[in-house]
């Protein structure tokens, strides 16, 4: 029977959560329940160049700052930290003296991974335990895998990895690395996996290995909840817990509870981890979950805007988040629909001389109702934005979200004005989609500020906004309607309220802009 080692990695892969700001008190917290709960390898968190050391933040620079956080009595256990290839130098490292972490982890992609096993030597010849970590595993070929092995073999390290960096390797993938490792790799190095959670098959594929019933020493990673970028890990309280009642496992469950309701918990009710659709999307195809969270963050794709878009992805795009590559993606993507605007001179004239009432689905454009009824004369045309106003029947209805749009009850159609990124028949204009956009890219196609621009290019002098409210952390508190409301991070959240007011700053020095209802997180 194989001997099996588990490794957290909450304070590492769970970092991507929070910005690895876990906080100092909670840091040290966090290890001491691990060492309670008897946890084999401790992971602290990134060690890299290319940051200032903050003690609230899991990202170190030097393994002085690390040692604070770990006690002078180790119990026996193992800490460690991890470098992506290329952003720490190895050159800095002291010799080990077992005063910080006994060893590293090193991350790297299959382009690199020559001269990253050339920094592995060079760690290890400072006496530091070594694991190689072979990013997006299933990105190699048999035989480049088996060159892999060979290279690490030559290397010796402490550990070799078998990497499901995109939560997308199925059992007989996994079974299939394992084998080619297991018959290829030196007796005495040990074989780690580390997986994630897209598919929810991290817990299964680890209870795969186990059921081999190999000799070989297995290092299996998890974290605490389970936490960790987009799905998130393999969860080591359920992990542990099944190593206690079939492989003999020695693990206090109770202290990794703890860790969850005293500390984790906070984080994950301000930026919740786990399986969704996006993550599924991306582990589909074989793409980094940063991608999917760039596109879900939007909220104005379908399932299927998002499908077709990883479909447009160069396949070696896909490996490496590209922010400015997926942006382009997206505005190109959205851009491509057709216009119709055989009513443009019509509106112009309907538009001459009128106030324009734009009124958005904010919380006050419900509690707020008879202001905004009052309000309305034949000196105003309203709009309702992204969906059909219910106190009054506006002459148009503006529209940039598909999702909204397939909402809207198909009698409304005629009188909608939608962008260009949607596909619509029977509609009373159809505008560009790319010339309503802003500079900001939290807010670089939200719907009010497309609307503003639109009606202000439409020589507009003068509109009145309801219910343009801004965004709470507390969904329930964003829209009037209920079955709007939508759940994300609390910093895109805040990053859309400040784009919000910056860019309602700009538009009103193209048009007189005023609140008819009070806004709660943005401003003139």
């Amino acid at each position: 029977m194989n001997k099996i080692q588990v490794l957290d990695c909450t304070l590492r892969d769970g970092g991507y959560c929070n910005n690895c700001r876990f906080g100092f008190d909670n840091e040290k917290k966090i290890i001491h329940g691990l060492i309670e709960a008897n946890i084999d390898i401790i992971e602290c968190g990134f060690l890299m160049n290319t940051v200032e050391y903050d003690k609230d933040v899991t990202k170190f620079t030097s393994l002085n700052e690390v040692a604070k956080v770990i006690p002078q009595n180790k119990e026996g256990k193992t800490f460690v930290m991890l470098t992506d290839y290329g952003k720490y130098c190895p050159e800095d490292l002291p010799e080990y003296d077992g005063t910080s972490v006994d060893g590293l982890r090193v991350a790297f992609h299959k382009k690199d991974c020559v001269v990253a096993l050339e920094e592995c030597k060079a760690i290890k010849n400072k006496g530091y335990k070594v694991f190689v970590q072979a990013m997006v595993s299933l990105s190699y070929t048999d035989e480049e895998f088996l060159d892999l092995i060979r290279r690490v073999n030559e290397l010796d390290p402490y550990a070799f990895y078998i990497v499901d960096s995109f939560g997308m390797m199925k059992r007989k993938d996994l079974i299939r690395l394992f084998y080619l490792v297991e018959h290829n790799l030196n007796e005495n190095i040990k074989i780690g996996f580390h997986s994630h959670n897209n598919m929810q098959l991290a817990y299964s594929n680890a209870q795969s290995l186990l059921d081999l019933h190999s000799d070989r020493e297995l290092i299996i990673d998890a974290s605490v909840y389970g936490m960790g970028r987009g799905a998130g890990n393999l969860n080591t309280e359920l992990f542990v817990q099944y190593l206690n009642d079939n492989a003999d496992g020695n693990y206090d469950i109770k202290p990794l509870l703890s860790i969850i309701d005293e500390i984790l918990n906070e984080f994950y009710q301000r930026n919740y981890w786990g399986y969704s659709l996006p993550n599924y999307l991306s582990a589909t195809h074989n793409a980094h979950p940063n991608y999917a969270g760039y596109l879900d963050d939007k909220k104005t794709l379908t399932v299927e805007n998002m499908n077709e878009i990883f479909d447009m992805m160069d396949e070696d795009k896909k490996v490496s988040y590209d922010k400015d590559y997926i942006e382009e993606l997206y505005l190109r993507y959205m851009a491509t629909g057709r216009s119709q605007e055989e009513h443009r001179a019509e509106l112009i004239e309907n538009l001459n001389g009128k106030t324009v009432l734009l009124i958005a689905p904010g919380k006050s454009s419900i509690e707020e109702k008879d202001e905004i009824t009052s309000f309305v004369t034949k000196d105003v045309v309203t709009v309702s934005v992204n969906y059909n106003y219910p106190i009054v029947d506006t002459d148009y209805i503006f529209l940039s979200n598909l999702r909204r749009f397939r909402e809207l009850d198909a009698s409304n159609r005629e009188k909608c004005i939608v962008t260009s990124n949607i596909p619509a028949y029977n509609v009373y204009l159809q505008t560009k989609y790319r010339d309503l956009l802003c500079n900001i890219e939290a807010v670089k196609d939200n719907a009010g500020l497309m609307a503003i621009k639109f009606f202000a290019q439409m020589g507009v002098k003068k509109i009145y906004l309801a219910g343009f409210d801004g965004y709470s952390h507390d969904e329930k508190e964003n829209y009037g309607e209920f079955t709007m409301a939508f759940v994300t991070r609390a910093s895109v959240l805040d990053a859309m309220n400040q784009g919000m007011t910056e860019m309602m700053k700009k538009y009103s020095e193209l048009v007189e802009l005023n609140f008819l209802t009070k806004p709660h997180y943005v401003k003139i």
